[in-house]
């Protein structure tokens, strides 16, 4: 019954659709990142504003000697939970995503990191379908003008 009263509400928003286009997203967890994120349109300046409210953003400090990349500490934990499952279901929808989870395991990522940078990817996707209120598209999404998948 609630989940029945969630999708309908979720439904009727006008950014509904761009949501439900993203991969790993349902009437659900769409829902719920909606509702974390907020739905002013201009509430986020860019992609990098989006990223580092939702924790996905990575912190790095570097020293002259050295150089480490952590997690967020401070960030909206149910915007993260929601954006990490998010990313973990992508795997198995997304072929772009899938290689992009592949490439950052195979440059040494733990399991864990490689979700946390698909996310973070996830969520620039997001607000530029946001910004230019169109669906997620896999090709435009994932690939450079030359037909390869794009870089990290």
């Amino acid at each position: 019954m609630l989940r029945a009263e969630v999708e309908a509400g979720f439904g009727r928003h006008p950014d509904a659709e761009i949501y439900l286009s993203q991969p790993g997203l349902g009437p659900i967890l769409g829902a719920r990142v909606l509702a974390e994120f907020g739905d002013d349109p201009h509430r986020y300046a860019d992609p990098k504003a989006r990223k580092n409210y939702s924790g996905m953003a990575p912190i790095t400090r570097a020293s002259g000697t050295r150089r480490v990349v952590l997690a967020r500490f401070a960030r909206n934990r149910r915007l993260a939970d929601a954006l990490y499952l998010q990313a973990f279901t992508a795997l198995g929808v997304s072929p772009g995503a899938r290689d992009y989870y592949d490439r950052q395991r195979a440059r040494g990522a733990t399991h864990h990191q490689a979700l946390r940078a698909l996310a973070n990817r996830l969520v620039g996707i997001l607000h530029g379908c946001l910004r230019h209120h169109s669906r997620y598209d896999e090709a435009t999404a994932w690939h450079t003008g030359t037909g390869e998948l794009a870089a990290a």
